[in-house]
């Protein structure tokens, strides 16, 4: 009798263990207590914190689609704009942190916080990729006076506040990009900001700006159409999507070294490591897929991945660099 209870006790164990460990896999629970699972069950919401039409935007819809036959779930393309990018930069720290929501951010991350625009900083993030690196570009429209970078400043030097300068919101890169050019040539211009840089080479286009100065990309369809000029790209080297253009330093010998814009990933701070990593390597090897590398050239993108420590470290160089910037630029509200 006593060695059927031990049986019988024995194989209760056995059950009750077979149970836990069961209802721990429809639970989303791995052996190393994180959770995953198999995950994703529904489609992923891609923040872009800014309008259609810029670098961030075309960068994250062409990653959108290249990922989606990684996860095997739609990634959707949000754009939430507003506040030169920090709607939707809040929107992306304060989401549901279980994977669903990943959010595009851009350089402006470090910088708006310093501006006193945005009352978050990088930290409410868990970096999973970067995926890219642009410089400035200054840029006018094809039938505008100015040859050369030399004619463009020297009118700016000689008419100061008249040129209207395009940007993608107040506080972003391309901001600075112009704020630090006036600094270094003795120019100055009339700021207009836009909700991203693609509204604001319409503006251009239209005539409402007569420059920007955004990325070598964000141009790049309407300098080949012959619609735009690039005047310098305010780099090391010239950009490999116009490589015609001179860079600043070749035509005036100034050399403006921090006017460059990155992009990467990243999922609220409290998403569990293992969904955080399962989510980078997807969209890691989506940065590998053909028709992506191939929209990143078309669109004159610079392609830079690099994974999420190392994105966490760029992250944390940039907010060094702009904590300590943008109070001798004088732009500081805090």
């Amino acid at each position: 009798m006593k060695r059927t209870t031990k049986i019988a006790i024995g194989s209760a164990a056995v059950i009750m263990a077979v149970l836990l460990f069961t209802l721990a896999r429809m639970n989303g629970y791995n052996s190393s207590g994180s959770t995953s699972g198999d995950f994703p069950k529904k489609p992923i919401t891609l923040i872009v914190p800014y309008a259609a039409g810029g670098g961030t935007d075309t960068t994250a819809r062409a990653l959108a689609k290249a990922t989606e036959k990684v996860l095997g779930q739609p990634v959707i393309v949000l754009n939430r704009t507003g506040g030169g990018g920090s709607v939707g930069l809040m929107e992306g720290a304060n989401a549901k942190a279980d994977g669903y929501t990943v959010t595009f951010l851009p350089a402006e991350l470090t910088i708006l916080p310093h501006l006193g625009l945005l009352p978050i900083t990088y930290e409410k993030f868990k970096p999973i990729a970067q995926t890219n690196f642009d410089p400035s570009a200054i840029t006018v429209r094809a039938e505008a006076p100015w040859q050369t970078v030399n004619e463009f400043l020297d009118f700016a030097k000689a008419h100061p506040g008249e040129l209207k300068m395009g940007n993608a919101g107040t506080g972003s890169i391309w901001h600075l990009a112009a704020v630090t050019l006036e600094r270094e040539t003795g120019v100055k211009f009339a700021h207009i900001p836009f909700e991203g840089a693609g509204p604001a080479v319409s503006a251009l286009m239209d005539g409402f700006v007569d420059a920007v100065p955004v990325s070598p990309a964000e141009v790049k369809k309407y300098v080949d159409e012959g619609k735009l000029r690039t005047l310098a790209v305010n780099a090391d080297k010239r950009s490999e999507a116009l490589p015609d253009v001179p860079t600043l330093e070749e035509q005036t010998g100034i050399h403006v070294n921090f006017t460059s814009t990155w992009r990467g990933l990243a999922v609220p701070k409290d998403t569990p490591d293992a969904i955080a990593d399962l989510l980078a390597q997807a969209f890691i090897k989506g940065t590998e897929d053909r028709t992506f590398r191939e929209a990143m050239t078309m669109n004159g993108l610079g392609l830079l991945v690099r994974d999420g420590k190392a994105f966490s470290r760029q992250l944390k160089e940039s907010d060094d660099l702009f904590s300590k910037m943008i109070p001798e630029l004088g732009l500081s509200r805090n």
